[in-house]
């Protein structure tokens, strides 16, 4: 199936044929992303989408593939990692460099799987020894892969007594810091199940997996620590700021407040990408801060993406998922791909297309 490309203008929706949902960008993203020299990728876990934003003959071009809860994305140019609601899959580009197949010059297709069961799997990382790291947020710690087993339990925070799936504290979200798991995010401290949904407001902390301390506390559901040029970046998502720690203080810094909740987060140049999402309204999210902060500067959340200078804070590029698409979790950079895709197991076209090592598509 050949990918729509939408242009980079607002649609204009016709009620009998209204799409399931409309992807469009600020007039010079397309551009950005050919100077920048990269696409992006994003997943919508309430949707179960995994999108690709490329270029294509100076627009936007947009591609989507079907997995279910997709969640936590981590990877490059040739290699994706995805959770999913009860899976982690290692996607592998199968073009050449220097090559296109069906005018794409990435196809990321899922090679292998991981069956965790319900982990509820957050971000994931890949560490410099080749070793896959995840948040698996029901169990309230951070684990690996088994080859026998749902999964292998690492490290857990000071304040969790023991293992159970009961999502006692929220732990969402881990940064590498020199090609290792360093930093993660908790809405909580509390030990109890499901406890952290009454601590929303303020109770969230960062913590250092490798001296098991706190490096920043007094957070409004924190989420996709990353550590980009020697410094600690987070998002306070329940006041839907984006900023830095500073790891002597323990201050957080906002750089920017974006009109939405906060999830996922990357970097490229001088530029941080940051995801928002709708707010539901509900347990989890109704009541913050940021509903206030919505309210005086006379705004409603948007669902989308927006690419912040680190120099002033301000957005300099935007891109808005409009329709079915209300919330999206992690987004990536990939770098030296300008218009990707991967294979999903909605159609056939997994099962038809082969490929063997050094020689090529069968």
């Amino acid at each position: 199936m050949e990918p729509t490309v939408i242009p980079n203008q607002p649609p204009v929706s016709v009620a009998a044929d209204k799409p399931w949902v409309d992807v469009y960008g600020s007039h010079n993203l397309p551009e950005w992303l050919v100077r920048q020299g990269l696409s992006l990728a994003f997943s919508t876990y309430q949707t179960g989408k995994l999108f690709f934003i490329g270029t294509h003959a100076g627009q936007l071009s947009i591609f989507e593939r079907t997995f279910d809860r997709a969640m936590g994305l981590y990877g490059d140019a040739q290699t994706l990692w995805l959770s999913t609601r009860y899976q982690l899959w290692r996607f592998e580009n199968m073009v050449p460099t220097g090559q296109l197949y069906d005018g794409r010059d990435r196809v990321f297709v899922p090679r292998i799987g991981y069956t965790t069961g319900d982990l509820d799997i957050h971000d994931v990382v890949v560490e410099n020894s080749g070793r896959v790291v995840f948040v698996a947020t029901a169990c309230s710690c951070l684990a690996t892969v088994s080859a026998k087993c749902s999964f292998q339990p690492l490290w857990k925070p000071p304040f969790i007594s023991n293992l159970a799936a009961e999502d006692r504290c929220h732990l969402n979200g881990l940064a590498l810091r020199d090609n290792k798991a360093r930093y993660v995010t908790a809405v909580s401290r509390s030990d109890l199940a499901d406890g952290w949904r009454s601590r929303r407001a303020d109770d969230g902390c960062v913590l250092d997996v490798t001296t098991n301390t706190v490096v920043a506390e007094g957070l409004s559901m924190p989420h996709s620590p990353r550590w980009y040029r020697e410094q600690l970046w987070v998002l306070n998502s329940g006041k839907g700021e984006f900023g830095r720690v500073d790891l002597a203080t323990g201050r957080f810094e906002p750089i920017a407040f974006c009109p939405g909740y906060l999830r996922g987060l990357a970097f490229a140049g001088d530029y941080a990408i940051v995801s928002l999402s709708q707010s539901r309204h509900d347990k989890t999210f109704g009541g913050l801060a940021l509903d206030d902060e919505l309210g005086r500067r006379s705004a409603d959340a948007q669902c989308g993406l927006q690419i912040i200078d680190l120099n002033s804070g301000n957005v300099s590029h935007w891109l808005k998922v409009e329709g079915e698409v209300s919330e999206i979790y992690d987004v990536i950079a990939l770098p030296g791909a300008l218009r990707p895709m991967a294979l999903g197991f909605k159609t056939d076209e997994i099962q038809r297309l082969l490929l063997a090592d050094d020689q090529g598509v069968l």
